[in-house]
């Protein structure tokens, strides 16, 4: 149902190289820069990062992105840590949203909280 989003950043190239590692392993990559903007996708350009308009403190996002397996989700896991990202959560299932929900929980350099989420066994 989404086509794209945008979320601001305070530093759109520091962000960007965090998301090339952090989205590789689910297959995503850059996919266009426009002017100041960074896209990232697997075939389109669904995640738009957009330079900060003001000042005033940023409001969490959250945004999970969809892996292909559980290994997908330790890769991410593993990959975002390894580009600097805070760990919220270390992948696991978590059987209270359903049974086959294996999810890992990272904070973003701008303090999003990025989740890459698989719902097979």
């Amino acid at each position: 149902m989404i086509d794209h989003i945008a979320i601001q950043v305070g530093n759109v190239a520091a962000s960007a190289e965090f998301y090339d590692r952090a989205l590789a392993p689910l297959g995503g990559q850059r996919t266009k820069e426009f002017g100041e903007f960074i896209s990232f996708g697997t075939t389109g350009h669904t995640l738009w990062l957009v330079p900060a308009t003001d000042d005033g403190p940023a409001r969490e996002v959250h945004l999970a992105f969809a892996a292909d397996g559980r290994a997908a989700v330790d890769a991410f896991h593993a990959a975002a840590v390894a580009a600097g990202a805070e760990s919220l959560h270390a992948p696991r299932l978590w059987p209270q949203y359903h049974a086959s929900y294996y999810g890992a929980f990272v904070r973003d350099p701008d303090g999003n909280n990025i989740e890459a989420v698989c719902h097979t066994p």
